[in-house]
């Protein structure tokens, strides 16, 4: 009997021994639970891939930097030091394919070189600077007798070529940003009896930005402002027509301005990300 009592006493302990210890122990797995809980992971930023950029600029005499005393390219370096400075770009290739004097007939003809079409296929952005010869072959054809019917009708040529050479670029390469960099007047200081030219200028931005933005990822750069506002000498001394290299310094800073640099180094982080997730 006494065993039998014992017995009974010790399963008495045991059974109370183990109510006091199912919820320290449920309570020490819940924390394990706890500390192990999904954290929700932030986007990549882009700077955690840095990417080389290729930018090909097309088009005359702004683009290949005529009036720049290092004979260096005009704006062209002092965009790719912009660039460089950005996290997500180990470098900015920029391919200079300006001419002088060339209107925009000229460069539609020139788009068909293998050169020029291989370069902007691998192209993250095109830049074009056109338009300005143009108008000076309007002006120079009708020196002694400028009106503005002149500059319209050769707009309604302009405008033409203009959605081919975009068509054509766009045709080479369908995810590059394209610019198109806008007009300027130059001729306020020697021109100074024909006071309409600024109204023609800003017509013909108009022209130019009214036809960019009926593309994808196509921006228009107006620059106009830069020279008409400044108090600055902007304009190189043995012509008073292109920019100096103050000039071009301030081109480049507003194209710069207006790139979409958030987008450069996109196409990193997507393979980057499809072959995580693979």
């Amino acid at each position: 009997m006494k065993t039998k009592i014992t017995y009974l006493f010790l399963c008495a302990i045991l059974l109370s021994a183990c109510s006091h210890m199912r919820p320290t122990y449920l309570e020490s797995m819940a924390g394990q639970y706890k500390s192990t809980s999904l954290v929700k992971k932030e986007a990549v930023p882009l700077a955690f891939f840095p990417d080389p950029i290729e930018i090909v600029s097309i088009g005359d005499s702004l683009t290949q930097g005529v009036g720049d005393s290092t004979k260096a390219g005009g704006y062209l370096p002092y965009l790719r030091n912009r660039l460089e400075k950005e996290p997500q770009i180990t470098a900015a290739h920029l391919i200079n394919h300006g001419k002088r004097g060339n209107r925009s007939d000229q460069l539609l003809k020139r788009l068909d070189s293998n050169l020029l079409r291989e370069d902007i296929e691998k192209a993250d952005s095109v830049v074009i600077t056109i338009g300005g010869n143009d108008i000076i072959k309007v002006v120079r054809e009708n020196f002694s007798n400028l009106t503005i019917a002149q500059f319209e009708q050769a707009k309604i040529g302009y405008e033409e070529r203009l959605t081919k050479i975009i068509n054509k670029v766009r045709s080479y390469n369908g995810n590059s940003q394209i610019y198109l960099v806008g007009l300027y007047n130059p001729f306020s200081k020697w021109l100074t009896s024909f006071k309409e030219l600024d109204f023609i200028m800003n017509d013909w931005n108009e022209s130019g930005k009214e036809i960019i933005t009926d593309y994808d990822d196509a921006y228009f750069i107006e620059i106009g402002d830069i020279f008409s506002k400044s108090k600055e000498d902007l304009l190189f001394s043995e012509d008073y027509f292109h920019p100096n290299d103050r000039g071009y310094e301030l081109i480049a800073a507003r194209i710069y301005k207006n790139m979409e640099v958030n987008k450069f180094g996109e196409d990193t982080l997507e393979a980057s990300a499809k072959g995580i997730g693979e």
